[in-house]
């Protein structure tokens, strides 16, 4: 799985769960989930779970921070590190 295929399934997983209804385009690779508000602490828990459950890894609790899942460009680094 690529880098863009990483972004598309989250994206989908974040517009589902926690913005039903938004315009996808409004959601970009470089948009703030956490420090905006859009993932708080328990939605932050299910994206890690998520990431686990959908691509086969485990976070371990120091890497769940805002530098690697404020953005889907920055998560998907994360999931293509821990895949390799």
């Amino acid at each position: 799985m690529d880098e863009p295929e990483i972004k598309a399934a989250v994206k989908t997983f974040i517009l589902n769960e926690y913005l039903p209804g938004e315009d996808p385009a409004a959601l970009t690779d470089t948009t703030e989930l956490m420090t905006t508000g859009i993932l708080d602490s328990i939605a932050v828990l299910k994206v890690v779970t998520f990431l686990e459950s959908h691509f086969g890894i485990t976070l371990e609790p120091h890497e769940a921070v805002v530098e690697n899942l404020n953005t889907l460009s920055a998560i998907a680094r994360l999931v293509m590190s821990k895949k390799a």
